[in-house]
């Protein structure tokens, strides 16, 4: 291989390196990117609704085809929830009828 297309091919695999290296892990198994696509790799089945600070909730649209549920928790770590998860459902149907209460 000639040494420039040596140099060309390290230098994009330290690229993509870096890449892999800036997509930030929030929480165990809870992938949380900030670009217009899905915002959730991966998702938690359940989480402590105490620890929780605040809730967004996003419907499908053109950047994602699925619900996502991302929870902001009190020590400021965001982390992706199962939207279809039953305790997640019941998470945001508690949060729901605690923002009516006001």
């Amino acid at each position: 291989m000639a040494p420039a297309t040596r140099s060309l091919l390290h230098s994009a695999m330290l690229l993509l390196l870096l890449l892999l290296l800036a997509t930030s892990r929030q929480a165990t198994g809870a992938v949380v990117a900030t670009e217009l696509r899905c915002q959730c790799l991966k998702t938690l089945p359940r989480i402590d609704f105490k620890s929780i600070q605040s809730l967004t909730v996003t419907p499908p649209g053109p950047h994602c085809t699925q619900t996502e549920v991302i929870a902001t928790l009190k020590n400021g770590q965001e982390v992706c929830l199962d939207p279809e998860a039953p305790l997640v459902q019941r998470i945001i149907q508690k949060i729901l009828k605690k923002g009516k209460a006001n």
